[in-house]
């Protein structure tokens, strides 16, 4: 995955529409399908957990298959990617341990990861207005600037892809 720049504006905007469909579908169908298998199938007990569960369970399938199918439209690409990034960001997270531990060793890869995952946290950061741990970022960037010096490396993100990740 490349980090690429996205109109914040566009990205909250489509993020905010496609939130609230899968919301409404989300109402919407969950209770139209329970109270339809209620209706068909009523129990003398008054208790219909089963029908509300399975009305929710069919709806998130359907939203899951809706969103999947209009995966690659020009609507999503904002939301897609960000929603692509944020699972690198997870899987980098949980390696980070290791990839910090190699990282220290002037593995290439390892320090690769570290800046994927510095810029993307603050293109995620800087997207969501979520801006509280920028001064944190800004001392681990510096951590790993000097850890370029001492090896004496320039990194290019645009050799990081997501399989690298898979020797931590």
């Amino acid at each position: 995955m490349q980090l690429v720049e996205i109109d914040k504006k566009r990205y909250r905007k489509h993020l905010n529409i496609v939130i609230a469909l899968c919301i409404t579908a989300l109402v919407v169908g969950s209770l139209g399908i329970a109270q339809t298998l209620i209706a068909l199938y009523p129990s003398a007990q008054g208790t219909h957990f089963h029908w509300n569960l399975l009305g929710v369970i069919v709806t998130a399938i359907g939203i899951g298959l809706v969103l999947k199918h209009y995966k690659l439209h020009p609507f999503m690409t904002e939301v897609v990617y960000v929603w692509e990034l944020k699972k690198v960001l997870n899987i980098i997270t949980r390696k980070m341990k290791s990839i910090k531990a190699e990282a220290e060793q002037g593995n290439l890869k390892a320090l690769l990861a570290l800046q994927f995952s510095y810029s993307g946290s603050r293109q995620l950061w800087t997207l969501d207005d979520n801006t509280i741990l920028m001064d944190e970022l800004a001392v681990e960037q510096a951590k790993l600037n000097v850890l370029l010096e001492q090896f004496s490396l320039t990194l290019d993100l645009a050799q990081f892809t997501k399989d690298d990740l898979q020797v931590f």
